[in-house]
């Protein structure tokens, strides 16, 4: 780095993200083939990557409180 962008970007006064507790997180999780193709097709019409349609799908179970109805046979 030279010495002319090392003193126009200073990022010694800088401090941590605020907003860092709400940025994603990488997991790993186990879907079915047929779940992942579902996402891709609606991701193929809509333009939006499937991943981001997951999360989105998923935020809004939570942000709605849904509750996941269970019947074993």
């Amino acid at each position: 780095m030279t010495d002319e962008l090392r003193n126009e970007y200073d990022f010694t006064a800088a401090r941590a993200n605020p907003y860092s507790k709400r940025l994603k997180k990488q997991v790993t999780i186990r879907l079915d083939v047929d779940t992942i193709a579902y996402f891709k097709a609606l991701a193929g019409q809509t333009g939006v990557p499937y991943q981001s349609l997951i999360n989105l799908y998923l935020a809004d179970c939570a942000a709605n409180e849904r509750e996941l109805a269970l019947t074993w046979a």
